[in-house]
């Protein structure tokens, strides 16, 4: 048929399959899409299926529209009709029809995430709980991963009956169910989890759907949780033995798992549908064969996986670069370094190169490289680092404690962690304030004349006490254990502690990266106060604020916000044990961590590197790094490695004088002034110097090269050898 000529042989074998079940596995690069879009555009136009008896569920309204987009150019038929969507919306156009067949009322109300923390507020708040020991966050993450295991409340208060904390939750759960019911409302897993209920409970209901859908198609099987699973099967198993479900995935991008993805589903699809056929998709059109050799060496290590081995037809491609870095600066700068010279070398686009990373956290030392180095970058699927809320906050404190007239900083973090002060209180204390001409931290000092409630006088004082103490503190402590007291004293730590799901645990790292950021700023510096510290940031986000207008920039994400996505030139940092994979507790999966190394080595068309450090400031304090398990499992005929001295006389002899870089920089400042320059520990270190290293310990300087900020000095170690660091970022001292 012509509108499968397009295809390779394997993608228009799937694509043309008649009846029966199954499983497109689907490699990276493979064009799974393309079979997606093309298998419905041939059932239609073979008469096989009219455009209403076609299913096609999908992840993401983006997912869902760009295939309705691509079937539109193949056929002639209105897309209209066709049943193409997410998962959720599939479900909302069932449950408007007969949600009535289960008790709910078909004018029903959909909660939003941001409806549920409010009900969920409400529900701790009736139970008369602690806040801080049920965290909004924690038990919407619990309420959503039991509906998603079929979990009832009784049943969770049944098993969890000896843990009082956890039994509680549970009266919340069932709290939250009945005020859900009561408002004849819906949250978003309730979507499908009531579709399955119906489906069970209304076998003239089910039969209907199954009639209709001749054909059902679904994406991204691999990253299906129990209830998705649920669903497709019983929509898919027809009495009729007429399973025409086709499921196309990857099980070597499953990388879900912490949200509910469950891989063993499209393991499992064979046996599930019985008579099942498998097609794989191995030729890539993205990536070079380097790179796909790469991932095909590192994959096979695990054990939970189907098999395929990726190939392309395109060009070799150059050797993968492993980049050693001495610690988490360095890196920084290395990359900047290699993006500057693939940009201006060889024409690469600031926009097709992307920097992928584990955690959150480990964008600050990147993003502040890259802000030095004036090179415009955005970060996808989160927010900059001192953009981010909980690094606001402490921000703020830290400004007032300065500065007691700020009423910005104030107005922030007066009810952060929460104190019990509605808006009422603070219209007074504003109010007063503004009479009487004074900032509203000021006018907390005379709760006597604000004619406040009780409870209220008492939060206010024991705030006011608070900052008092730390105003204190500032002036006798190092910064970097100052920033930690205040976060600790604050409740700040606590608050984020007590947020157990995945997003809180990235708010933690991201606090832990702060008080690195500060304990190597206090490394560096002479002049290293507070105030030092926070005008020092504050100059850091000011030049950045310019990247906004900039349209070619670098790209800055997780790998988990890179999956679906390619760039010609990516970096993939922090490749060491404990960063990549990460692995906290004994029962994390490293195959999923193998996976996802797998997912960002596939984002790359023509160019990878891969970068690790020696050292790298974890939590406050210097951790002597090992490179990532996962680097070895690359065959070493696709990778070219750089030892650390190797690489400090390339990038003298590459990297442009640092005089004419500011002169074409985008972001070029003037120059400080020899009196306002900022004063490092390292200065005035000459050859021959004994110095001290805070992670290496005492050494001899035995060379010094290039000028300025690129200044690169070799010291002979006593206990770890010779080591080559950039001057500047170096954290010694002469003794």
């Amino acid at each position: 048929m012509e509108i499968l000529n397009s295809l390779n042989e394997k993608q228009r074998e799937a694509a043309s399959h008649d009846k029966g079940p199954i499983l497109v596995i689907a490699g990276a690069g493979t064009g799974k899409t393309r079979v997606l879009t093309h298998r419905i555009a041939y059932l239609i136009e073979s008469g096989k299926a009219m455009p209403w008896e076609v299913l096609a569920i999908t992840f993401t309204n983006k997912a869902a529209n760009e295939m309705k987009e691509r079937i539109g150019k193949l056929i002639d038929y209105s897309i209209d009709k066709m049943w193409i969507g997410t998962f959720h919306s599939i479900c909302v156009r069932i449950l408007r029809r007969y949600i009535d067949r289960i008790g709910y009322d078909k004018n029903f109300t959909i909660y939003d995430t941001d409806d549920q923390r409010i009900l969920i507020r409400d529900c701790i708040k009736e139970l008369d709980l602690d806040t801080k020991t049920y965290n909004n966050s924690s038990i919407k993450a619990l309420i959503s991963n039991e509906k998603n295991m079929r979990n009832t409340p009784d049943n969770y208060i049944k098993d969890n009956y000896g843990n009082f904390v956890n039994r509680n939750k549970g009266e919340v759960y069932s709290l939250y169910e009945k005020k859900l019911k009561a408002s004849n409302a819906l949250d978003f897993d309730d979507l499908i989890v009531k579709t399955l209920k119906l489906f069970e409970t209304n076998e003239d209901v089910l039969e209907l759907y199954q009639d209709r859908f001749k054909y059902i198609l679904v994406d991204e099987y691999q990253d299906t949780n129990n209830v998705q699973y649920n669903l497709i099967k019983i929509l898919g198993k027809k009495k009729t033995g007429e399973n025409n479900v086709f499921v196309v995935g990857d099980e070597d991008q499953s990388i879900y798992g912490w949200r509910g993805a469950d891989i063993s589903n499209i393991l499992n699809f064979e046996k599930d549908f019985k008579g099942a056929e498998t097609v794989k998709l191995e030729k890539n059109y993205r990536s070079t064969d380097v790179i796909l050799n790469a991932a095909n060496g590192v994959i096979k290590n695990n054990f939970q996986r189907k098999g395929k081995n990726l190939y392309t037809e395109s060009e070799v491609g150059s050797l993968i670069r492993i980049l050693q870095s001495d610690n988490e600066k360095d890196e920084a700068f290395t990359i900047a370094a290699f993006m500057r010279q693939e940009h201006r070398e060889k024409n690469i686009d600031y926009s097709e190169i992307s920097v992928l990373y584990r955690t959150n956290a480990q964008s600050r030392a990147l993003e502040e490289g890259l802000i030095r180095e004036g090179i415009p970058y955005k970060i996808i699927g989160g927010v900059k680092f001192y953009d981010r809320k909980e690094i606001k906050d402490v921000m703020a404190y830290l400004r007032l404690i300065l500065n007691q007239k700020d009423d910005i900083s104030f107005d922030r973090i007066i009810n952060v962690p929460r104190r019990k002060l509605g808006q009422k209180t603070m219209d007074i204390i504003s109010r007063y304030a503004e009479l009487k001409g004074i900032s509203n931290f000021e006018a907390c000092f005379e709760t006597d004349k604000l004619e406040l409630m009780p409870s209220a006088a008492k939060s206010i004082e024991g705030f006011v006490s608070m900052i008092e103490m730390l105003m204190i503190k500032k002036d006798v402590m190092p910064l970097s254990e100052f920033i930690v007291d205040v976060v600790e004293s604050t409740g700040l730590k606590e608050m984020l502690l007590q947020d157990e799901t995945v997003e809180g645990r990235s708010r933690v790292e991201n606090m832990e990266e702060f008080l690195s950021a500060a304990k190597d700023f206090e490394e560096r510096y002479l002049e290293n106060s507070l105030e030092d510290f926070l005008a020092h940031i504050s100059l850091l986000a000011d030049i950045d604020k310019t990247e906004d207008a900039v349209k070619d920039s670098v790209t800055l994400m997780t790998v988990h916000s890179a999956k679906g996505l390619e760039f010609d030139t990516v970096f993939i940092a922090g490749l060491e044990d404990g960063i990549f994979p990460i692995l906290r507790d004994e029962d994390d999966d490293i195959e999923e961590e193998r996976r996802l190394f797998y997912v960002a080595i596939t984002r790359a068309k023509r160019m990878l590197y891969i970068t690790h450090a020696n050292d790298r400031m974890m939590y406050g304090n210097h951790e002597l790094k090992m490179k990532s398990r996962f680097l070895k499992e690359i065959p070493a005929e696709c990778i070219e490695e750089s030892d650390s001295m190797s690489f400090g006389n390339k990038k003298l002899q590459r990297l442009e004088s640092n005089i004419e870089r500011r002169k074409n920089s985008f972001y070029a400042s003037p120059a400080p002034s020899a009196e306002n320059k900022p004063k490092l520990k390292s200065d005035n270190i000459a050859l021959g110097d004994k110095i001290r290293h805070k992670a290496w310990g005492t050494g001899t300087v035995v060379q010094i090269k290039g000028d300025g900020k690129d200044e690169i000095i070799t010291i002979a170690f006593e206990n770890e050898g010779i080591k080559n660091l950039i001057l500047e970022y170096a954290p010694i001292e002469k003794i």
